[in-house]
């Protein structure tokens, strides 16, 4: 029986006062995205690139939690640093400036008693099928990515 392989994700939004967007998703209770004081906003919740990297964060979590089952790699806890650099004369209009990240750099701490060589294997595969991580890659983001056993 074949099987549908492409899964729809909705949102829905709604411009709430200045630079803030009340966000929905699925059936959770909306959630406010803002910017910083310093960028026009109120600071009343993470700025759309915030969740960007918070999406990055997550994505791989997910991915880890289904290809460590796939590759029978134990592991107790993991957490997640992450930073990106944007430069702000592309969100200013500058010509030729792309207002997207410019360099992500991207930190992955894993509680394990698993070898460095199953820990790169771990990393390859989330890498290769976390659809967050390829977004950023295929458009051409610079992410260096540290997976360190804590």
């Amino acid at each position: 029986m074949p099987v549908d392989t492409l899964l729809k994700v909705e949102t829905t939004g709604k411009w709430t006062s200045g630079v803030q967007t009340s966000v929905k998703v699925r059936s959770f209770e909306p959630f406010i995205v803002d910017e910083p004081t310093d960028l026009g906003g109120a600071d009343k919740g993470p700025n759309p690139v915030e969740l960007v990297l918070a999406g990055l964060s997550s994505c791989t979590s997910v991915m880890i939690a289904i290809i460590a089952k796939e590759q029978n790699f134990t592991y107790d806890a993991v957490n997640f640093s992450n930073s990106g650099e944007l430069d702000l004369a592309g969100l200013m209009g500058a010509e030729g400036v792309s207002p997207h990240f410019q360099t992500i750099d991207f930190t992955v701490g894993i509680s394990t008693s698993e070898s460095i060589e199953k820990l790169q294997q771990l990393q390859d595969e989330v890498e290769k099928r976390c659809p967050v991580m390829n977004l950023l890659r295929d458009a051409k983001i610079p992410v260096t990515s540290q997976w360190v056993i804590n």
